[in-house]
């Protein structure tokens, strides 16, 4: 794994870990002793979708394996520009459910707010990485057409704040925006969908925790991780502490292939989870986004993963095996 840099990273702030994050993929080939040969595909895939990788995740890939589970979900490859039946660039048609700027509205009762058009890494299979972030990035002005969207539909009882990742929103961006939506009284619940905790778990910061505590909603956080290596002692305690602060903590993977398709390693993902202080939620079956059909595992085979962590692992730690299918208001089932 990469340590030469672990003191340099010990010492800058999350956002300055957030700038630099490495961007130009010679430069990661280099740190991770890769093949040079790599370097036309990789160079290909990040002119579609950009490489970005924070140093505190590199840091847990193994250098010079090329099948590093970690490596495997950032490293750009030229076969993401080939065109493959089924694959589109909104296969959510999440476009269609987009009234007003930075908010999507596709499910009863809970409406997503796109907080932040940016992301602390860039996962390969990203269903988002095509969504139109220059018509749904609202600073402080803009957010009022949301904010009443909102209000006036009462059946809205969850925010769900998303993007990009919410948590590359600063504190008090967050915080206002939180104050703003207490104001609403129908509204019940807060839900964060964030990557960032385990990419950069510095980015939990007492300000952080101080405004998710302070908070009158009832608070969760949905973490992202779809390999226990992900998990060091880092994230660790970054999420004990989110956990100490009364944040309800969730976890969603996404089944990949080459990289967590195997009972083993869901198994271990589980168990590392829960030792972490966070539940197995989802394990999505992968949207089916342009640039991604290499991560793709057949619903048979997902169902069978399932069934075998089902006949391994007490239920609670069985997430659920689903897949998002447009215009059906629910995940659907799989498992």
């Amino acid at each position: 794994m990469i340590t030469g840099s672990a003191t340099t990273v010990d010492s800058l702030s999350w956002q300055e870990q957030l700038a630099a994050s490495i961007r130009d993929p010679n430069q990661l080939l280099q740190l991770l002793e890769l093949d040079p040969e790599l370097l036309d595909g990789a160079l290909a895939g990040h002119g579609d979708f950009p490489l970005r990788v924070p140093l505190a995740y590199l840091q847990r890939i193994e250098r010079g394996n090329l099948n590093d589970p970690l490596l495997r979900q950032v490293l750009p490859l030229g076969t993401e520009l080939l065109a493959t039946p089924g694959y589109s660039s909104d296969p959510l048609e999440e476009q269609n459910a987009n009234p007003v700027p930075g908010l999507v509205h596709k499910y009863h009762g809970r409406v997503l707010l796109i907080v932040s058009p940016n992301c602390a890494i860039n996962c390969r299979y990203c269903f988002r990485r095509h969504f139109p972030y220059a018509d749904n990035k609202p600073g402080r002005g803009e957010w009022q057409g949301a904010l009443d969207y909102i209000a006036r539909d009462h059946s809205i009882t969850e925010v769900i704040f998303s993007g990009g990742d919410p948590l590359a929103a600063s504190d008090r961006q967050l915080q206002w925006l939180v104050a703003q939506l207490e104001s609403i009284s129908h509204l019940k619940r807060l839900r964060i969908h964030t990557r960032l905790p385990v990419v950069i778990p510095d980015r939990i910061t007492e300000h952080c925790l101080q405004w998710l505590a302070d908070s009158r909603f009832l608070t969760t956080m949905v973490i992202h991780s779809n390999h226990a290596n992900e998990l060091d002692p880092h994230v660790d305690n970054a999420l004990q502490r989110l956990r100490k602060a009364g944040i309800t903590l969730l976890n969603q993977a996404v089944l990949l292939a080459g990289i967590n398709d195997s009972a083993e390693v869901l198994a271990r993902l589980s168990e590392r989870l829960f030792e972490c202080g966070v539940l197995p939620y989802y394990l999505h079956q992968l949207d089916r986004i342009s640039g991604a059909a290499h991560f793709a595992v057949s619903d048979q085979d997902a169902r069978q993963l399932h069934q075998q962590l089902m006949a391994t692992l007490p239920g609670y730690l069985v997430p659920k095996l689903v897949r998002e299918i447009p215009a059906v208001p629910y995940k659907v089932p799989l498992g």
